[in-house]
């Protein structure tokens, strides 16, 4: 008895063995002909053409939109774009030119529109007399218009221009 479990542990070693090289063999042919198959195709990149890696030259930044016409917006809840030139605005944790036109107090003065009142509300709905911490920072919402052509195509339609008339 003692001799047939040798033989059954020494036909399970060679089972392994064997199916491992197996394996390693389905693994190296399937790389093999991975190589030979046709190139994947990489799709281009948004930002243009370069190598990954390589320093290619910045484009020149496009022109600001300064004729003071506010847009309608694209989509509910979008925030307003910046119809002005807003280089060397001082954007600072102590300093925020924008509020100079648009906080409440100067509006009737500048005829610059009011920000929005969500902009006096913490994060618990809490009304404050100045504008709250988290809406400080315009820019981290609101963009200056620019004349750049867009990077992909735009097949956008309104919902009032699609589907039945009445």
């Amino acid at each position: 008895m003692r001799g047939q479990d040798r033989l059954r542990l020494g036909l399970t070693q060679r089972s392994t063995a064997l199916g491992a090289a197996l394996a390693g063999l389905i693994v190296f042919a399937c790389g093999a002909l991975s190589q030979d198959a046709a190139p994947i195709q990489i799709v281009p990149r948004v930002t243009g053409e370069a190598a990954p890696m390589s320093e290619v030259p910045v484009p020149a930044l496009a022109r600001p939109v300064v004729d003071d016409v506010r847009r309608m917006r694209n989509y509910p809840e979008q925030p307003p774009i910046i119809p002005h030139a807003i280089d060397g605005y001082q954007l600072t944790v102590n300093t925020n030119r924008c509020l100079d036109c648009h906080k409440r107090e100067f509006t009737e003065g500048s005829g610059a529109p009011m920000i929005s009142i969500t902009h006096f509300q913490d994060r618990d709905g809490q009304v404050l007399s100045d504008v709250t911490p988290r809406r400080y920072f315009c820019t981290a919402c609101h963009v200056q218009q620019t004349d750049a052509r867009p990077l992909v195509p735009n097949l956008f339609q309104d919902a009032n221009d699609i589907g039945p008339k009445p």
